[in-house]
């Protein structure tokens, strides 16, 4: 053999895309850090990470939603670009993100072809025969029988998973990228979808696959790449890591006891008890204790059902079953009861469901107390006035003054606003939900010293956080959902990250 042959036969295989050094920054967040990630054809890559490890942000910069603040692209080792949806789509890049990008009243055709529509024989028309041949033979290409004309919001979520494939294959996706395919699907439904990426596999796609599954990163994967606070801890071959080994990688930085509180060796009496509660917004059989003076934690992955529990004990979801007790008594009903009884919830979103944002901060602060404050009936704007400004000195809330919109607020004087309105209440029980979301790092110190002042005080926290460092540093136990579903209880002793993250997972 000569020695071009020998050449030619031991070069390395060149990269269907490569992205090299990628880096993008937010307002006071990078989210990628000389990030670079190859994928080859015929392959199926799992990118794994914590939330927040910055996969979304390399998809999004894959496919042309973001643009890269710094990097290089190479497709078939030429240099390209992508700072648009559309560059990646010429490159044959398509994304299934886990929210369906589907328009529920029209038919399976229309939204495969949505945009791209054949054109009819009159001007403005389409051409409906030609569009349904089409996507019954693209729906052919991947297994999926079911007449095209059927209106979406007809089908199942796994039907609907199976369209957004024959979406991306219709645009000839030699790259695909799926972001936890299989969360909605039963495991008849998760067999096809394996059935399909084989059958995608051995057509020379290549598939960027992103799972919280480890039974699924071991059954399909060629290949591994963990992230972690936007940067590439390592990429390995399945069969050179164990699941401990991932979990590590994901989970292992070293982290700063920046948060320390003296912990409840001795909680009080029982405040909450939650028994086989079960809700039409997809959880099951949930069983939670809170005591006094004690911040548990409810933990689990984006979509584990976390804050579907904390709106169904507020009241502001439907129960289907099951019982709350709190402070000794059965208790059903909507909001206004659970904050009557002493139950308050800082929501996920505070901007959309915590505040009024074109009010002034002291109308914010006494909105939950006003039966408390003027029990009959009578609003008294001195007393009101009062109640804010002395809130505002307690919680050290920074604005020039109780009368300033609080919209004008920055993130963590607003969640203290937030705060501020229960304790005018006189609530007993805490229910945040991600409350150091979008704040900095002072405010957060100061959102956890108020957190523990209030259980030191006799009150009891349950706190919802996607931070486990954050659970782990602050909380004296945790709950981990998956699924719906309590998957396991961590005293204070296990709560670990990697306990965290290990129960939250699917290890089989």
């Amino acid at each position: 053999m000569s020695n071009a042959a020998l050449a030619i036969k031991s070069s390395p295989p060149v990269p269907l895309l490569e992205l090299r050094s990628i880096s993008k920054e937010f307002p006071g967040v990078k989210a990628l850090d000389d990030v670079s990630f190859a994928v080859f054809p015929g392959e199926v890559h799992m990118l794994l990470g914590e939330n927040g490890a910055g996969k979304s942000s390399l998809m999004k910069v894959l496919c042309g939603a973001y643009r890269a603040d710094a990097g290089e692209f190479y497709y078939q080792g030429e240099q390209v670009a992508i700072n648009s949806t559309a560059d990646a789509r010429k490159l044959g890049i398509a994304v299934i993100f886990q929210e369906f990008s589907l328009v529920p009243h029209l038919d399976i055709a229309q939204n495969i072809f949505l945009g791209r529509e054949p054109r009819g024989r009159i001007p403005g028309t389409i051409d409906r025969r030609k569009i349904l041949a089409d996507a019954r033979r693209v729906l052919g290409t991947i297994g999926f029988e079911i007449d095209p004309s059927t209106i979406v919001n007809k089908l199942g979520v796994a039907q609907q998973q199976m369209v957004e494939i024959a979406k991306a294959i219709s645009q000839n996706a030699r790259i695909l990228v799926m972001d936890e395919p299989t969360a909605a699907l039963s495991d008849r439904e998760t067999e096809l979808l394996f059935a399909l990426i084989a059958r995608l596999k051995a057509d020379g796609v290549a598939i960027v696959y992103i799972s919280h599954r480890m039974a699924e990163v071991f059954a399909l994967g060629d290949r591994i790449t963990v992230l972690r606070d936007g940067r590439r801890i390592d990429g390995v071959r399945p069969a050179d890591v164990t699941p401990d080994q991932l979990v590590r990688m994901m989970v292992g930085r070293n982290v700063d006891m920046t948060y320390p509180r003296n912990f409840a060796d001795k909680p009080g009496e029982l405040l909450l008890e939650v028994k086989g509660l079960s809700s039409i917004t997809g959880i099951s059989d949930i069983n939670i204790e809170v005591r006094r003076g004690e911040i548990v934690g409810l933990c689990g992955l984006v979509g584990s059902g976390r804050s579907e529990v904390a709106r169904a004990i507020f009241g502001a979801d439907p129960a289907s079953s099951g019982e709350i007790v709190f402070d000794g008594k059965s208790m059903s009903g909507e909001p206004d009861l659970a904050a009557r009884r002493g139950i308050a919830l800082i929501p996920e979103s505070r901007k959309s469901e915590g505040l009024a944002l074109l009010r002034s901060v002291s109308d914010n602060l006494v909105v939950s107390a006003l039966r408390k404050l003027f029990p009959n009936g009578l609003f008294d704007q001195g007393s009101a006035q009062r109640t804010s400004d002395g809130l505002i000195r307690q919680l050290r809330i920074a604005t020039p003054s109780a009368r300033q919109t609080v919209g004008l607020l920055s993130g963590g004087n607003q969640q203290k606003v937030v705060i501020g309105k229960w304790l005018a209440a006189g609530s007993k029980l805490f229910i945040f939900d991600e409350p150091t979301r979008g704040i900095d790092i002072g405010a957060k110190s100061e959102i956890f010293a108020l957190i523990d002042r209030l259980v030191a005080e006799g009150a009891a926290a349950l706190m919802i956080s996607s931070e486990q460092v954050e659970i782990c540093h602050v909380c004296d136990r945790a709950y981990v959902m998956r699924e719906g579903r309590i998957a396991g209880h961590l005293t204070r002793s296990e709560l670990t990250e990697e306990n965290i993250v290990r129960l939250g997972m699917h290890h089989a």
